[in-house]
């Protein structure tokens, strides 16, 4: 089973800008489509940003233009580097595989607010 970490979450202030992390094992990115997730509080889990092995890439219409998806393959990274950060966007982000793996990852969580 394909194991995940998720990093780099934080506190931003609307407009702002950050960039998440997830390193995954068993050259998930090279073999497998993977996606960033969220929920937010309340919220079910949605489907964020997706990337093939090719590096074709699809984004929710909520975040189309503001995030992007990115892999390393050599470093076994993926990488969503959100802008014009609004508060809605506040959740725990996770990655996984599409469709899901059954176990997930910790996730990052991601606040923006004043």
């Amino acid at each position: 089973q394909v194991q995940f970490v998720e990093s780099g979450g934080g506190l931003v202030k609307p407009g702002g800008s950050l960039t998440i992390s997830c390193t995954a094992s068993e050259n998930a990115f090279s073999r497998f489509e993977m996606a960033w997730y969220r929920q937010a509080p309340g919220k079910q889990r949605e489907l964020v940003a997706r990337i093939t092995p090719g590096r074709t890439r699809n984004y929710a219409d909520s975040v189309k233009g503001r995030f992007t998806i990115t892999t390393d393959k050599v470093k076994n990274t993926m990488y969503l580097q959100m802008k014009s950060l609004k508060v809605e966007d506040t959740a725990v982000y996770y990655c996984n595989r599409v469709p899901t793996f059954t176990a997930w990852g910790q996730g990052t969580q991601v606040t923006v607010s004043s």
